[in-house]
């Protein structure tokens, strides 16, 4: 993706019950400050991400990128006074964008299809609105549009977004659907729509686009609680040819709309405290398995109802880990988190199983769920190895989803960065088969053949036009000369051919083994001994001469530099430490890198990268070197990991407007801040072993799906006390800083005893 990171914000707070016996605090439902997560209504892993947008910045501006547009990944943002309209489809925390479909927005007075602009917003559709009369909750968003004195409030299941807007007196109350609108916008994104007004209550259509997504078609069916007065669209492409559909006053009450730049209206006349309800359905296949999506999930009009029903769902999915904390912060920053991890994958199939696949065609998922939204260079790190333990079903439902991928592929390459029926191809490596090998490892093989997913892997890894592969398996590495980011590319191919060998040696595939295990050991090829750091390589053999280890651009990384990067071999971590000289040495480079000051210049060439995710040269706000602090536990200096995580977790994630130290990345900054609190971390997914950290809770239950619990307990716990001075599993104190994947499965307790000094 060029996935970029800036502070997070968070804002409020939504009023969540949990089903007894536990009640739970209020998560912060909200946006990162650059707009990069919605505060919207949906469902654990929904399809329907309805949320408010907050401005139309189009993504070209006189020709070339418009790095304001960035602000808007979500649609939301937080700064802004004015809200365009509520859009049905979302990402969460990414650093580059898409979708924003199907926008409605409830006007008053006379009709005006142009959303307006925010200095002037009575000259358009759009409504100023206040943080004051704004409420977001799980499942639920409310505000009042004070241009219209509407009050808006959404809600949703997980294929139908549910409006409910509450009018005042009107003969001229409008409802305006714009097939325009989108995020990440330009002029020619939307290749055509189409709308038909079935009956006088319920319209049907579709959206086809090209942006992240190139070739994505999206279809609804959207009804209303009362019929419609009277109806009408405008197109404003300037299409010279317009066939014989001009023989048709097709403006105003004709019941088929076509073209690629549509906005419609419906009007309808409303008494003072009038509720006009909205239901919109979408469906990857058709307009009739929009259709029938609404009839399956919302046949009534109870929004109440549904409302319950959609908090419900978030609390059943809440409640799967129950903590207690040192302070009331640090609960509200759990939920949070928790909340955030469940935002996606999103769903991606009709409630029959249908669905589009990446070969454009339509399939249909049986036995198991089909999703969608998979931003696997973020999330393979914490958040699948955390729906393992979690969320084991749908984490072996995801798996599917991407051997399906696979099977649809005409290149037969699992996916690096998918959704909605399309491959994006953003960011680097294969780590889809990080993912697969984690599953497989821990003994989450549900519904789908290993040896198949092991074959998928192996190919995916040999694809040989894809980034540099054929240099990689040639070489042994990436040369920067002929392809980017080559060291980054380099150990990160290291890493995911180490995940394929493990593999291979539990299905007893030593062919495979013997393969990928000796690819495993390409990182080597990129470690500068001179340096003490990997260095971009040429394909001559020689490094580069032009190295700078502080810079992030032009440098053979991604989203990172060379002390973050060359930190980066999870498969090997004592190998790694024995070639940057030793347990010593490497502490004293691993401290340096938490203390040291950057320039400013390194900020003033990079927009992607601000002060508030970095700690001395750390960078928490983006994801390669998220497993740095663990890497203590393979020194001398275990305690370090301890007093690190606890300043990470102080530092990078607060109940705040400012309170992530980064895009929360499909909820992979939000996996580690989980993992961190309990008190262990994956550090090399595709391992069943966990390092253990400082547990920054006082206790947690986790309910397992096979029926057991594991407990957390500390002992002595405190904000001064982040050391650990034993660590007992089901009572047998632990020498080493280490379990695995089976000791939480099993169930039973870990104990932490809990110091203010560090016990060297």
């Amino acid at each position: 993706m060029r996935k970029i990171s800036f502070t997070l914000l968070l804002w409020c707070p939504g009023l969540l019950y949990a089903q007894q016996p536990v009640r739970y605090v209020k998560p912060i439902i909200g946006t990162e400050k650059m707009g990069h997560t919605y505060p919207g209504a949906t469902v654990p892993f929904g399809m329907v991400q309805l949320s408010p947008d907050t401005d139309t910045i189009p993504y070209e501006l006189d020709g070339k990128y418009n790095p304001d547009v960035y602000k808007y990944c979500a649609g939301y943002q937080y700064t802004d006074r004015t809200i365009t309209g509520f859009s049905h489809t979302h990402f969460s925390g990414t650093g580059h964008s898409d979708l924003g479909d199907f926008l409605i927005m409830p006007t008053t007075g006379p009709l005006q299809l142009n959303p307006g602009t925010a200095d002037h917003p009575e000259n358009g559709y759009r409504s100023r609105f206040s943080h004051a009369n704004e409420t977001a909750e799980a499942g639920y968003y409310k505000v009042k549009l004070d241009d219209h004195d509407i009050l808006a409030e959404l809600t949703a299941t997980n294929r139908v977004g549910f409006h409910q807007y509450t009018f005042p007196s009107s003969g001229d109350a409008h409802i305006i659907l714009d097939l325009m609108a989108g995020i990440y916008n330009y002029a020619n994104k939307n290749v055509w729509t189409f709308v038909r007004v079935e009956n006088d209550t319920l319209i049907t259509g579709y959206r086809q686009t090209n942006g992240w997504a190139r070739t994505r078609t999206l279809y609804f069916a959207m009804t209303f609680s009362k019929p419609i007065k009277k109806y009408g669209h405008r197109n404003y492409a300037n299409d010279v040819y317009k066939g014989f559909w001009r023989k048709f006053n097709q403006s105003e009450n004709f019941p088929e709309m076509a073209g690629r730049q549509i906005r419609a209206w419906f009007d309808f006349d409303t008494k003072a405290g009038e509720k006009v309800k909205v239901k919109f359905a979408l469906s990857p296949v058709s307009t009739d398995g929009a259709r029938r999506n609404l009839e399956a999930e919302i046949p009534g009009w109870d929004f109440e109802a549904v409302k319950q029903q959609s908090q419900n769902a978030w609390n059943k999915e809440l409640s799967k880990v129950a903590v207690k904390t040192i302070k009331p912060d640090d609960l509200v920053n759990f939920y949070t988190a928790l909340y955030h991890t469940y935002l996606g994958p999103t769903t991606y199939m009709d409630a029959d199983g249908g669905y589009r696949g990446i070969d454009q065609l339509n399939h249909t998922a049986n036995g198991y769920t089909n999703y969608s939204t998979f931003s696997l260079w973020d999330t393979y790190r914490a958040l699948h190895p955390l729906f393992n333990i979690l969320q084991p079903q749908r984490n072996a439902d995801m798996v599917r989803s991407m051997l399906e991928h696979y099977n649809q592929s005409v290149h037969k390459m699992l996916p690096v960065w998918s959704h909605q029926g399309n491959e994006n191809w953003c960011m680097i490596g294969y780590h889809s088969v990080s993912v697969i090998a984690d599953a497989i490892m821990k003994g989450n093989i549900k519904g789908y053949d290993a040896m198949q997913a092991l074959e998928a892997c192996a190919n995916t890894a040999r694809y040989k036009p894809y980034d540099g592969l054929e240099w990689y398996m040639q070489m042994g590495y990436v040369p920067e000369d002929k392809n980017g980011s080559s060291v980054s590319k380099t150990l990160e191919y290291a890493y995911d051919d180490w995940c394929i060998a493990q593999v291979a040696q539990k299905l007893g595939r030593q062919d495979l083994y013997k393969e990928f295990i000796q690819r495993s050991l390409n990182y080597r090829n990129v470690f500068d001994a001179s340096t003490g750091f990997m260095r971009p390589r040429l394909s001559n053999g020689e490094f580069r001469k032009e190295f700078d280890v502080l810079s992030t651009h032009g440098q053979g990384y991604i989203e990172g530099n060379a002390w973050n990067y060359s930190l980066y071999v999870p498969q090997y971590p004592a190998e790694m430490i024995s070639l940057m000289g030793g347990r010593k040495q490497f502490t004293t480079h691993l401290d340096s890198l938490f203390t040291m000051h950057l320039p400013d210049a390194f900020f003033a060439e990079t927009e992607d990268i601000t002060r508030d995710g970095i700690i001395g040269n750390y960078v928490h706000g983006n994801e390669p070197a998220h497993h740095a602090a663990y890497l203590y536990n393979w020194t001398d200096a275990p305690w370090k990991t301890q007093e690190r995580i606890r300043m990470i977790l102080g530092k990078m994630y607060k109940p705040a407007p400012d309170g992530l130290g980064g895009n929360d990345d499909c909820g992979q900054m939000s996996a580690w801040y989980l993992f961190s609190t309990l008190g262990f971390y994956p550090v090399c997914p595709g391992s069943t072993e966990y390092a253990l950290g400082s547990p920054a809770i006082q206790s947690a239950t986790i309910q397992l799906e096979n029926g057991k619990t594991f407990e957390v307990e500390t002992v002595n716990q405190g904000e001064q006390n982040v050391y650990v001075k034993k660590a007992v599993l089901n009572g047998k104190t632990l020498q080493r800083p280490f379990i695995h994947h089976e000791d939480i499965m099993n169930g039973g307790k870990i104990t932490f005893y809990m110091d203010r000094r560090p016990t060297k």
